[in-house]
């Protein structure tokens, strides 16, 4: 039966908003299920006799390389195949194995199923990009983008949150299988109910069938010589690799060094700082469609650039702060300002790139920020907390922590060039 492609696309703007809704909650699940080892790593620490580094391993490299290398294989298949059913695929591979962490009695068997979830995690992101960016236009895309980024933040915060409350009572075991078993009912509804959009259905110029696939290092090429691409991925990697060594060890900073239990964590912390991320990545959003109307695309970068230039002074008193009230508060005033990048960041990537290479520019991307930012962020805190042990003793990842957070000057220089670049282009 001959499907009219005209009703196809009207189906498709149709249902965006749902499954705009539908990718934003897999993104969520997504990072419960890889967040989740930040609130229960102490007791997974005591529990299973681990170190600082084979932690950083388990949050960072470990899971990483394979989520990170993996997303370029299936950005290729993204780019060819039916993009839905990847990501509810990859849904319920990765749901799995969170669950399995629960059975874990090593280092190895953990490690194992980190590695799975890694694994299953490569296909969402790369095909939710490129079916978004077909769904809304370029004029709404960051504040699409800025909606599906709630995943980010709302994940972070609710695994936190249940799995804190899960493990305080029942131990972190249970928060384990809690937190993954859902993702395989998602993984149904998520294939039942998000549409497939024609390629390129939201932009002016489209593509064909008959167009031929680029190969994999067109799409490297065409990064490389893009500025303002090549340098949005070298500020959201940078800002990624901050980002990542707080989210993976902030908890066990507030144990160690502010004094907090797990369960105080889940109730006074990660709500508030969900809601924090939530507002940044939604204004964030919605901020920077208004300000490419009005002056353009350049300006979202500038924007980015704008509030983590105001959003560093609170990172940095987060670590340095001697209350853990005021600890807490400048952390939140940080993740209000801070949160706001992915939206504009991944919408002018995705903007950028050719219609045929959308996918695969996003993983590309998510290469590039997860082996360093995810796979150096956590591990290399853990790895200077061990070295810095000797000599500071419990406050040693206080300070491993605020070493990255410095290099938060060299992300906003990425961002304002960027700017400049699309503003001459």
């Amino acid at each position: 039966m001959t499907v009219d492609p005209a009703a196809g696309d009207a189906h498709a703007i149709r249902r965006r908003s749902l499954t705009l809704a539908l990718l934003t909650l897999t993104y969520f699940f997504s990072y419960m299920d890889r967040q989740i080892l930040a609130i229960l790593q102490e007791l997974i620490k005591a529990d299973l006799k681990l170190s600082d580094t084979q932690l950083g391993l388990l949050s960072g490299l470990a899971f990483a390389i394979f989520y990170a290398t993996l997303g370029i294989p299936v950005a290729r298949l993204a780019d060819r195949a039916n993009r839905k059913n990847i990501v509810a695929v990859s849904l319920a591979i990765w749901s799995a194995m969170t669950a399995a962490g629960g059975l874990a009695h090593n280092f190895t068997q953990l490690l194992v199923a980190r590695i799975g979830v890694g694994i299953g995690e490569a296909g969402s992101s790369p095909p939710s990009h490129s079916i978004i960016a077909d769904l809304y236009p370029p004029e709404k895309r960051a504040g699409a983008m800025g909606i599906y980024s709630l995943g980010v933040v709302l994940g972070a915060a609710l695994g936190t949150f249940i799995g804190g409350l899960v493990a305080s009572a029942y131990g972190w075991r249970i928060a384990m299988f809690v937190i993954g078993l859902p993702g395989i009912v998602l993984a149904v509804v998520v294939w039942l109910f998000v549409v497939e959009p024609r390629r390129g259905l939201a932009d002016a110029k489209t593509h064909t069938a008959h167009d031929a696939m680029p190969s994999l290092w067109n799409g490297f090429a065409s990064i490389l010589s893009n500025g303002p691409a090549l340098h949005l991925v070298m500020a959201v990697t940078l800002t990624s690799m901050i980002g990542y060594g707080l989210t993976a060890w902030g908890p066990s900073f507030m144990v160690r060094s502010l004094g907090f239990s797990v369960r105080e964590i889940s109730l006074y912390v990660a709500l508030p700082a969900g809601l924090a991320g939530a507002a940044s990545a939604v204004f964030g959003g919605r901020l920077a469609d208004r300000l490419a109307r009005t002056h353009g695309l350049h300006a979202q970068a500038t924007m980015v650039a704008v509030l983590k230039a105001l959003a560093l002074p609170f990172t940095l008193g987060f670590f340095l702060l001697g209350s853990p009230v005021a600890a807490v508060l400048s952390y939140l005033a940080y993740v209000l300002l801070a949160n706001s990048y992915l939206g504009p960041t991944f919408a002018l990537i995705q903007g950028l790139a050719p219609v045929r290479l959308r996918a695969l520019w996003a993983a590309i991307t998510l290469l590039v920020i997860n082996l360093i930012g995810l796979g150096l962020g956590p591990t290399l805190v853990g790895v200077i907390s061990d070295l810095l042990k000797p000599s500071l003793g419990s406050e040693s990842l206080r300070w491993s922590m605020l070493v990255f957070a410095a290099a938060t000057p060299w992300a906003i220089f990425h961002y304002w060039r960027a700017g400049a670049l699309l503003r001459r282009g």
